[in-house]
């Protein structure tokens, strides 16, 4: 699995959106999809282990999960090619709506 078929999928979505808040014990997860078994999320955790978007480390009989800081880099690098498009279409509603803006004073 690659990081584009991890995040993929809607619970791992969730945890990554959890950790993006800052690190958490594996219970605080589990807790925090109530939807999910514990081995459920346990099973989605290593698959973002696996991928390199997120790290654990154990903290006494806790496990704390965190995202790892290069972890996107591959799909913030895919994104990098539309940016340029957004960016374009952006400042084009940035200008219509100035224009609009400035038929509405008058």
């Amino acid at each position: 699995m690659d990081v584009f078929e991890a995040v993929a999928e809607p619970s791992r979505r969730t945890l990554l959106d959890l950790l993006a808040q800052g690190e958490l014990a594996a219970g605080d997860l589990v807790a925090a999809l109530p939807g999910l078994t514990q081995p459920a999320v346990s099973r989605h955790l290593r698959i973002l282990r696996e991928v390199g978007l997120v790290e654990v480390r154990p903290d006494g009989q806790r496990r704390i999960y965190a995202l790892r800081p290069d972890g996107l880099a591959e799909i913030d690098k895919w994104l990098g090619r539309y940016r340029r498009y957004w960016a374009r279409h952006l400042d084009s509603l940035e200008r219509h709506l100035a224009r609009n803006q400035e038929g509405h004073q008058e």
